[in-house]
């Protein structure tokens, strides 16, 4: 049963390997080395994680990575293709500016930032890596901006306030104006 419940799992997911690094440690003799592997996996419809793995080869720390990602999988919120508003993600000395965009624009990032984007199945956004570049520090600083991010209907909930409450005045228009048309299509059908 376990066995074909990880099959299928592990075929919808995307994997994207971020970074190899080969590290040394020091012994009497010399130097030992492994490789570590950072992975990013997601499923493309809001559930992302991350994974660093070791071992004296490289495969071997890839899969590792891909299993440790897997374990720590986190829902986000999307609105559509994009993210529901701009936000900062840190976490170290890594920042991540992200940033809502139009339909189209398509994903304008760098490479840590961009596996974790594409493996959450964002398809518009635009971000920028900022101070740090280790690309470890920039993917954990990217998970947490996404895993902050909030929709209205959830701020409103979180607030006890309705979702008109709480946006803007230019686009509460929008709202009301959606639903008041839906409404009218409903009267004619009857």
């Amino acid at each position: 049963g376990n066995a074909e419940y990880m099959g299928t799992q592990t075929s919808e997911f995307k994997e994207k390997l971020v970074s190899v690094n080969r590290v040394s440690k020091t012994v009497k003799g010399g130097r030992i080395f492994k490789f570590s592997a950072l992975v990013v996996v997601g499923d493309g419809e809001g559930t992302v994680g991350f994974g660093i793995g070791k071992a004296g080869e490289v495969p071997d720390a890839i899969r590792k990575g891909i299993e440790e990602a897997k374990k720590n999988l986190v829902k986000i919120s999307l609105r559509g293709a994009t993210i529901p508003h701009e936000i900062i993600g840190a976490f170290g000395a890594g920042r991540v500016l992200m940033k809502p965009a139009s339909p189209g624009t398509g994903v304008i990032a760098g490479g840590p930032v961009r596996a974790v984007v594409e493996a959450a199945g964002i398809k518009d956004i635009r971000t920028k890596a900022l101070r740090s570049n280790n690309p470890c520090n920039v993917v954990r600083a990217t998970m947490q901006g996404l895993m902050s991010l909030r929709t209205a209907e959830e701020v409103a909930r979180l607030r006890g306030k309705t979702e008109n409450e709480i946006l803007p005045e230019r686009k509460r228009k929008n709202l009301l104006e959606e639903t008041h048309v839906e409404k009218q299509e409903n009267n004619e059908n009857e």
